[in-house]
């Protein structure tokens, strides 16, 4: 938004952050916070300090702003200065949860977490490494950060109504090269508590602040995360539903299939435990070659209405789908009895050869078709979001190289944002469009 509209959003600014911002110790800091906010708003290519500074003070040169004094004021604030990031982030997923009670809002609730690359030259970079990020696609050097997201999909077909917010941002840090190198942490600045974690670790350590706070959903995450069963069964042990990509590789039994029973216990050693088709460590088959042998079961299914209008109203974004009880047997012929029964849930377009995606989903047993469909296809909400934290707003813009500035920027970002989706919210727009983030995502 330009400096004039800005400006008459000064007191609704102040008021949302208000409380958001009471744990910052010093007036001066909460000042600060509120001058970055107000310069990520800004229309503007670049949302690193440099170019807000020159922005911010066009703008309020009124009061006899200097550009060289904001500079050197918000690379303080944001880089160096002590102010608590993850106490803000705990402040602004209590507010999502109480504005969801207090809306009483309807729609299904879903937590949609995933991982995101940023591209960084150099070796400073907290977290910087030659790594794989879906952001481009491949390996290249990057930072990569894991995303929690929250996000109300609306009962009907239509995305309108529904809305989406970021409510935690974590840095990964690579095992090698990182995590085997203190040295290199402390001048990164990185707290001594921390450690490694791989992702799915760091997705469910994000899950279990977010339910502390009050946030609850549907846990949807893609194959980097759901083929790793120790996830799983974490989202299991926090009791979470959840619908999960899985890579084809992974290997199935049908739920009802019959593995025999215990055997006997002989009197020699430890009793058996295992029934004895697990015992004699039989082979489940992969998740590619069970849905591709039951290609009859695949039929069309419609999850939502397109942002394109056809012939007679939006388009209808659809695919062909089959689902089946199953248990995930990735050890079984190892001789590691198959985990409990869920869904698998395969997606077979028009026109490939096999089934192209895969997910797996502890939803009731009694679950349409359907139902499936639209949990996995959810997160498309990221897409958005992403979208408009990034190109609008400079998610990825930092250009600090320590663990406490690039925290501090992702959780004013993630305020930002908010504010975003809130006022575009109260004014009676849907949650899509912010300057030239405004297209809707196809799927």
């Amino acid at each position: 938004m330009d400096g004039r509209s800005l400006g008459r959003l000064k007191r609704e600014l102040d008021d949302f952050v208000g409380d958001l911002l009471s744990d910052l110790p010093r007036r001066d800091q909460r000042a600060w916070a509120t001058t970055y906010l107000r310069g990520l708003l800004l229309d503007g290519d670049r949302k690193s300090v440099g170019p807000m500074a020159q922005r911010l003070a066009a703008i309020d040169h009124e009061v006899g702003a200097d550009r060289r004094d904001y500079e050197q004021a918000l690379q303080q604030f944001v880089g160096q200065s002590t102010w608590p990031a993850d106490a803000v982030r705990d402040r602004l997923q209590r507010w999502l949860a109480d504005r969801g009670r207090r809306r009483r809002a309807a729609g299904a609730e879903l937590l949609i977490l995933d991982d995101t690359g940023f591209p960084k030259q150099g070796t400073a970079s907290v977290g910087v490494a030659r790594q794989y990020t879906g952001t481009l696609g491949k390996v290249a050097s990057c930072q990569v950060a894991v995303t929690l997201q929250h996000a109300r999909q609306p009962a009907a077909d239509t995305a309108a109504g529904g809305e989406v917010f970021c409510v935690d941002a974590r840095l990964y840090l690579p095992e090698t090269g990182w995590c085997d190198d203190r040295r290199r942490m402390d001048q990164a600045g990185v707290p001594k508590e921390v450690g490694y974690q791989p992702k799915w670790r760091i997705a469910l350590d994000m899950l279990g602040l977010a339910r502390a706070n009050g946030l609850g959903g549907t846990v949807l995450a893609d194959s980097l995360f759901g083929t790793v069963t120790a996830f799983r069964r974490g989202l299991d042990e926090q009791g979470w539903a959840w619908c999960v990509g899985v890579d084809s590789t992974v290997a199935v039994i049908g739920a009802g299939e019959d593995l025999g029973e215990v055997p006997p216990w002989s009197g020699n050693g430890r009793p058996p435990t295992r029934p004895a088709r697990v015992a004699a460590k039989v082979a489940g088959v992969s998740a590619k070659r069970w849905a591709a042998g039951r290609a009859s079961d695949f039929r069309t299914v419609n999850w939502r209405d397109g942002s394109r209008a056809g012939k007679g109203g939006p388009r209808k974004l659809g695919g062909r789908f089959a689902a089946w009880r199953v248990r995930p047997a990735h050890r079984l012929s190892d001789g590691t009895a198959p985990l409990a029964a869920c869904w698998l849930l395969a997606e077979w377009p028009a026109g490939e050869a096999a089934p192209t995606k895969y997910f797996f989903a502890n939803l009731p047993a009694t679950a349409s078709l359907r139902s499936l469909v639209r949990a996995a296809k959810g997160r498309w909400w990221v897409e958005q979001s992403y979208r408009e934290m990034k190109d609008e707003l400079g998610l990825d813009h930092y250009e600090g190289r320590g663990w406490v500035g690039w925290h501090h920027h992702a959780v004013l970002v993630m305020l930002a944002y908010a504010f975003v989706v809130a006022r575009r919210r109260q004014k009676g727009g849907d949650a899509i469009g912010l300057g030239s983030a405004s297209r809707r995502p196809a799927a």
